[in-house]
């Protein structure tokens, strides 16, 4: 039953607003201004938080980490790195490796967890060990796994083959009697490129903050390994992503894990590793140490990037195919929604606040992701479309569509500083590219009300529904491809614009 909530209170507002605007046209078109005025109000106060998380993020990436964590006692503390891979390219494992290599931190306290599926067969095994022959002379710690494919009770994809790979590094540990408290465990997607000073982040927020075991630690994605190379949707697309996650690390009562993410191997291996069923384990491992240490496990932001992958297929309908079934995996997180409510149920000694909280941000979310664009964009025409004569002959059908143009104008607030915010995080372009793609960078974002609908509500849509109807989704991987293998370093890139 939990599983319906999502999809249908999506439906129901959908399906609700079109019988609204033929029965009760003067409540739609009320019900429309005033979502209209919501949502400005909504883009000012979310606005506000992408500038302070920009500001945090540029003086973040200017500090001397070494320097503050040096104050610290910290040589007691192990880093490992677990990276599952698929199929991709040799250049795009090796790029996340090579970014590893070069990051600041004692590669003899650093464990690499090379971690690919059996499903692949020979490529992967080669790759795996191409890149172990290129880094065992950097890093002495450094594993192979592979994940057995058809394992009962397992959807074949990241989740499943990162939960492999941690029990098999959990018994590596064992044999250095290292002790868990002392680990972090980072799991990257396989397109990351980390900073010069990721590790010494995550170090010193672990040695400081309040209760460090019960605690993940979540650094901001920016898209921008190949963001040169993505086509405009993409590009709006990879940063409109960006610039949620750096919304919620300024609201970090409601932060979860997401993508690429670090922990404490004592809370891994306490909340028996990711979860092998989910297609969004990512998200879902914030969920477990929630359950399991009773509402007493958060996720902190680290405000400091890590760099990924846009997007990018080998043609432009395929990069289109493919953007939609990533944000559709994505939206596929509302399967989290069912799963912690009926642990809600299940565990009492959480606060009733504490679970009301966390269900009403949840549901928000999942609600607001697959209706809002739909009702701002496409059907605040719908009372007058549907309203018939006498309803088209009053003052309020007559005001209705120059109240919301003001309203939506005045919300363009939001693309002005999604604009001034993307072109300050660029790193500068690959050489030989044309001038004019500079100012594509700017004008993408009219694209933004299409992409809104297109990339967002109706992939969320899909998912929604699915899930209530019991049509599971497997994992898909979004494949990665460049059209240059050469990854560029992105470690040392800082924002400079002012905003």
């Amino acid at each position: 039953v939990l599983e319906i909530i999502p999809g249908l209170a999506a439906w129901a507002t959908l399906l609700g607003m079109v019988l609204a605007s033929w029965l009760a046209p003067i409540g739609a078109a009320i019900f429309i201004i005033l979502f209209d005025l919501y949502w400005l109000v909504k883009t000012i106060y979310l606005s506000v938080h992408l500038r302070g998380n920009w500001k945090r993020i540029t003086h973040n990436l200017k500090i001397d980490w070494r320097e503050r964590v040096d104050k610290l006692k910290w040589d007691h503390v192990w880093q490992v790195v677990i990276l599952p891979f698929y199929k991709e390219l040799f250049e795009i494992s090796d790029g996340l490796l090579a970014s590893v290599a070069g990051a600041d931190w004692p590669k003899d306290r650093m464990i690499i967890v090379l971690a690919h599926e059996e499903r692949v067969g020979e490529g992967a095994r080669d790759i795996s060990k191409k890149l172990r022959d290129k880094y065992k002379n950097i890093f002495p710690h450094i594993l192979e796994t592979e994940h057995p494919a058809n394992f009962p009770g397992e959807i074949p994809g990241k989740g499943s083959n990162a939960a492999w790979a941690g029990r098999k590094t959990k018994e590596y540990i064992d044999s250095l009697k290292i002790p868990y408290e002392n680990i972090l465990v980072s799991s990257f997607d396989i397109d990351t490129q980390v900073p010069k000073q990721y590790f010494l982040v995550t170090t010193y927020h672990f040695l400081t903050v309040e209760d460090p075991i019960h605690t993940s630690y979540q650094p901001v994605p920016l898209y921008h390994n190949n963001i040169w190379e993505a086509p405009a949707f993409s590009r709006v697309v990879a940063n409109s992503g960006s610039f949620w996650q750096m919304m919620q690390q300024e609201r970090p009562e409601r932060l979860a894990t997401f993508s690429s993410h670090s922990m404490s191997f004592k809370a891994l291996v306490e909340v028996d590793f990711w979860q092998k069923n989910m297609v969004s384990e990512d998200s879902r491992i914030f969920w477990q140490g929630l359950l399991r240490y009773k509402g007493g496990y958060k996720s902190h932001p680290l405000s400091y990037p890590v760099y990924m992958d846009a997007n990018v297929g080998r043609n432009l309908w395929e990069t289109i195919k493919n953007v939609y079934k990533q944000q559709r995996r994505w939206a596929w997180g509302a399967e989290n929604f069912s799963y912690t409510v009926f642990g809600f149920i299940k565990i009492p000694e959480i606060s009733l606040r504490k679970k009301l909280y966390f269900t009403m941000i949840m549901f928000e979310g999942l609600w607001s992701w697959a209706t809002n664009a739909i009702l701002m964009f496409f059907l605040g025409w719908l009372p007058l479309a549907l309203g018939g004569e006498i309803f088209n002959s009053t003052i309020l059908a007559f005001n209705l569509p120059r109240a919301t143009r003001l309203i939506m104008t005045f919300a363009m607030i939001g693309i002005v500083t999604s604009i001034l915010i993307s072109t300050s995080l660029l790193p500068p372009p690959p050489e030989k590219t044309p001038k004019r793609k500079s100012i594509y960078m700017i004008v993408q974002w009219l694209l933004m009300p299409a992409i809104l609908i297109i990339f967002g509500s109706i992939p969320a849509l899909d998912a929604q529904t699915r899930l209530m109807l019991g049509r599971y989704m497997g994992f898909w991987v979004t494949p990665k491809f460049r059209k240059s293998a050469e990854i560029e370093n992105r470690s040392e890139a800082v924002p400079i614009a002012k905003v």
